[in-house]
């Protein structure tokens, strides 16, 4: 290894933990924006349940692309950690529709679909305004749709074509088994870092 790849690995665990000291201030100012849309009447029946039976929530997912690993977070702590397969080009950042990269950055996920293509799904808010500047200046669309997803739903008893191998158009997949974790501890309005 060379010096500076070593310098280049430094940095970037070093930009992780900084992201992950600033995650739970953005996640609670996330949270409170998302909790607008909970009734009370939600949060009291969860708060009945037997403590058992109660799901520890993310309040932030963390993805390293190079280890393809997702990690959900409750302040900072790893409640998860899953293996990931990603876009079929998966070094760099998505610039435009097609590219078939998974963005990096900072985003949110805003809705989930369950009745996805791909078992059940997630959304990431790619693009963001700096994502379609740049895309613009390309002369291309930033794209979007950019999910947590599970395996196609044609191929679900065949999860092994899927996993260990980066086969999406530039979105994050999972096993099913994973995806209905991530579904149950991750609430809309999660922040979600991507890193390279």
């Amino acid at each position: 290894m060379s010096v500076f790849q070593g310098k280049t690995k430094y940095l970037r665990y070093l930009l992780g933990f900084v992201l992950l000291l600033a995650l739970p201030v953005w996640a609670a100012n996330q949270a409170a924006v998302a909790a607008q849309g909970n009734s009370i009447a939600g949060n009291t029946a969860q708060s009945q349940q037997p403590a058992e039976q109660r799901v520890q929530k993310a309040t932030a997912v963390l993805i390293d692309k190079s280890n393809r690993s997702l990690k959900l977070l409750n302040d900072g702590h790893t409640l998860r950690e899953y293996q990931i397969s990603l876009g079929k080009q998966p070094v760099g950042h998505k610039l435009y529709e097609g590219d078939q990269r998974t963005p990096e950055g900072r985003y949110v996920l805003d809705w989930r679909n369950e009745n996805s293509k791909f078992y059940r799904s997630i959304h990431v808010s790619y693009p963001n305004a700096r994502d379609r500047a740049r895309a613009r200046r390309l002369g291309k669309d930033p794209g979007g749709n950019i999910m947590i997803h599970g395996i196609p739903n044609l191929f679900h008893y065949a999860p092994w074509l899927y996993t260990g191998k980066d086969w999406t158009d530039g979105c994050i997949a999972v096993t099913n088994t994973e995806m209905d974790e991530i579904w149950e501890m991750v609430e809309d309005g999660t922040p979600i870092v991507i890193l390279p």
